[in-house]
């Protein structure tokens, strides 16, 4: 009685005593599962051969030795790598031709780093912070203004009492108020809707920073200030408003006219002479 026969089930060459490989249950020899299975490299275009590791990526496959960088050609086996063009690229390589740069520390955002992206610039994920409290804003949502961005929580909370603000608050050098918490740094009267200036970053209502600031009318004492489109005669480091620019004795207005001193008076021309 003949022992069983072994054979490969494409070839029929017997396999007995010789390398085989199976594939669902059916036993080929090594060159015709080659020729049948084996995939083609994509780095050299040849077949994968049994003796080769297999390296394979979104249905492509390389030999261990041709697993490389496209553009610098060091292996890329167990290494992070990324893609261009189906090149396969080590993420150095592809950081310096396709990486965008992080519009705060300017350095390269590498590939697989988390980033942030909004209206064409780029930033590392801690790098994006808001322009008040300097904070990572991260994936979490923000106000835009001017040049800045804000955390929602800075952007709307007011800057005196800290609570949110809803629609309608008033913004004053990038800082926002409730209507009823911004008021006159002295008087604290409040300013909203009103004409207001500042002193040192302070603001303060037109009455008040005339009584702290305005020079003083030397005719009614009251101060004088342009804030209000008040006009003024300014002489010998003295200011008079136009109206209190009068003659001390019969009171005629001066201004337009020549006048004469008398120690600290100032006198019409015609009272002067009389004196």
């Amino acid at each position: 009685m003949s022992a069983e026969r072994f054979d490969c089930h494409y070839c029929k060459d017997s396999l007995l005593g010789k390398k085989y490989i199976m594939k669902e249950d059916t036993q080929y020899c090594t060159k015709c599962y080659e020729n049948l299975f084996a995939n083609c490299c994509e780095g050299c275009s040849s077949p994968i051969g049994c003796n080769s590791k297999d390296l394979s990526y979104k249905d492509r496959h390389w030999h261990e030795q041709c697993f490389k960088c496209a553009k610098c050609s060091r292996s890329l086996v167990e290494k992070a790598f990324a893609t261009k063009d189906d090149l396969l690229m080590c993420t150095e390589c592809y950081a310096n031709d396709y990486s965008s740069k992080c519009s705060t520390c300017k350095k390269t955002i590498m590939p697989g780093s988390r980033k942030m992206e909004y209206k064409g610039h780029s930033w590392h994920e801690t790098c994006f912070l808001c322009h008040r409290c300097q904070q990572p804003i991260g994936t979490k949502s923000f106000i835009p203004k001017d040049t800045g961005y804000f955390c929602v929580a800075c952007f709307e909370k007011c800057s005196t009492c800290k609570k949110t603000i809803m629609p309608g608050g008033v913004t004053y050098q990038e800082k926002p108020w409730h209507r009823e918490c911004f008021l006159c740094i002295s008087c604290r009267k409040q300013l909203s809707g009103q004409r207001f200036t500042s002193r040192e970053n302070y603001p303060y209502c037109l009455e008040c920073f005339s009584n702290l600031y305005a020079k003083k009318c030397v005719g009614c004492t009251k101060p004088i200030t342009s804030l209000a489109g008040a006009k003024y005669i300014s002489f010998e480091e003295r200011q008079w408003h136009s109206e209190c620019f009068t003659c001390m004795q019969c009171s005629v207005s001066l201004v337009g006219r020549g006048f004469l001193t008398q120690r600290d008076n100032i006198l019409c021309t015609d009272c002067g002479r009389e004196k």
